[in-house]
């Protein structure tokens, strides 16, 4: 057992439930193509990294997906309880440093994760901003359940409000690089993981022929 634990966030690959608002672009066979691409840039990003790592699924555990890792289902009503479910988790099994990663993050690197992990050296919480005003990265010393509780999910002031409630608490906060995560037609034409896969714009042209 590590010091730090990664949790990784992933939600089913399944035609339709995935990547819906980009979907509405490129419809549901383009969603899952371009979130399975994602998931495989998540895999890969956390695959060297020496430290314990947990992948909670959000229907059912995928047994070809990180493989020889622990994994499980996420348990929780909301995006909240579901992260706070998990951070307690760890916390419970005795890890000291706990960071948690989305999965549809195209430019994510086990750097970024190492960051993480240092920067609670030196901060009770991290984040890793979002371009969208959310975050795809928490880090957490300690298991702080405000984070998690009435937060506006999918929203364009989530860090900021957050980051705000933080300052009452008195909490050292540490933040990273800010990275774009991939939720709309705009978002995803406009990255490099998508100018720079000609497989994938072809399977998405080709389905939307």
């Amino acid at each position: 057992m590590t010091d730090a634990l990664v949790i990784v966030f992933v939600k089913n690959i399944k035609l339709g439930t995935v990547k819906t608002r980009l979907a509405k672009t490129i419809g549901d066979y383009g969603a899952f193509e371009v979130y399975s691409e994602l998931v495989k840039i998540t895999e890969k990003a956390t695959s060297k990294l020496n430290i314990d790592k947990r992948i909670y699924f959000s229907n059912a555990v995928v047994d070809s997906k990180w493989q020889n890792n622990y994994k499980t289902i996420q348990k929780g009503i909301d995006l909240g309880e579901r992260m706070l479910n998990a951070f307690k988790d760890g916390f419970e099994t005795g890890y000291k440093k706990i960071v948690l990663i989305g999965s549809d993050l195209p430019d994510i690197t086990e750097n970024h994760i190492k960051k993480g992990i240092e920067a609670l050296g030196k901060n009770d919480v991290v984040f890793g901003p979002a371009e969208d005003g959310g975050y795809y990265l928490i880090g957490l010393t300690k298991l702080i359940p405000k984070i998690f509780e009435n937060k506006p999910w999918s929203q364009a002031h989530l860090l900021k409000e957050t980051l705000q409630e933080l300052q009452t608490l008195n909490l050292t906060v540490g933040t990273l690089e800010t990275l774009n995560d991939i939720d709309t037609y705009e978002d995803l034409i406009a990255s490099n993981f998508y100018k720079n896969n000609l497989k994938l714009q072809e399977k998405i042209q080709q389905l939307n022929d």
